[in-house]
């Protein structure tokens, strides 16, 4: 067995227990379309270094939108990484991108705060 049938096998084997799969810094590195294909993955995140120049750099704009296109073609949620402007937030939601990460609505937080916030996000949900 190949490392990526073996890698494919214990995937397979932790999805069936019901944990979400997410691909993350799609776009970057060793990100495949191949993935896409072979895992049972729920999420693709695109890589930050695209969504921070997505209104700036006509390329990044393109490749964003294809990523999203792509992602819905496979039924995957999209989730934008690196989102630090309201611009960019609506630019991901006029193409289809609805979740989203980033300095616009946090800087990374430690486990407790995270916690503290989840809290009252479910106590006011009506509350930015």
């Amino acid at each position: 067995m190949t490392n990526i049938e073996d890698s494919i096998k214990k995937v397979l084997a932790i999805k069936s227990l019901g944990i979400s799969l997410s691909l993350d810094d799609f776009g970057s590195g060793y990100s495949s379309v191949f993935y896409l294909k072979k895992l049972p993955l729920d999420q693709l995140k695109i890589d930050q270094t695209f969504v921070q120049n997505v209104l700036i750099d006509q390329n990044d704009a393109a490749l964003v939108k294809s990523i999203i296109d792509l992602a819905h073609n496979f039924s995957l949620e999209i989730i934008a990484e690196g989102v630090e402007t309201e611009e960019q937030r609506v630019f991901l939601i006029n193409h289809g991108c609805h979740a989203h990460q980033g300095y616009l609505f946090s800087e990374p937080v430690a486990e407790e705060s995270f916690v503290q916030l989840s809290y009252l996000k479910k106590k006011f949900p009506n509350r930015p």
